[in-house]
């Protein structure tokens, strides 16, 4: 399976059109599409992006988000080695400010393959290879 794993800013820039990844974004979701590429979201990333949006963009938009996530895309649970392995990360680099959430999709991702979705530089710092 040809697959990415969504980090929260691209799921968070596709739905506010203030975002400065806005239209990279709505570009990039196009470009999965037209690659056939399964896009995969651990559920803790799920409700980190659902909160961004409730939080900033208002409750509507926030379970708009979550119905088109259900429908799109494939929604998993990390294991606990997942877990473990995101907590020991988060450890390997203390001048960094990786948050759990990062650690824990650059361990599904490594887990599973693929690259991550992403905006964010950390997962570079990480070594997890990010889908461009």
């Amino acid at each position: 399976m040809k697959a990415v794993i969504a980090d929260t800013g691209p799921l968070y820039a596709a739905v506010d059109p203030s975002d400065q990844y806005h239209e990279r974004a709505q570009a990039e979701l196009q470009q999965l599409e037209g690659q056939k590429l399964q896009v995969i979201i651990s559920y803790p990333v799920v409700w980190e992006a659902y909160s961004l949006v409730m939080q900033r963009l208002g409750t509507g938009l926030a379970i708009e988000l979550i119905d088109s996530l259900e429908l799109g895309a494939e929604l998993i649970n990390p294991t606990e080695q997942d877990y473990q392995t995101a907590l020991a990360r988060v450890r390997l680099y203390p001048d960094q400010r990786i948050t759990l959430f990062d650690a824990l999709t650059g361990a599904i991702a490594q887990r599973l393959q693929h690259p991550v979705w992403t905006y964010d530089y950390h997962f570079d710092v990480m070594g997890i290879p990010v889908w461009r």
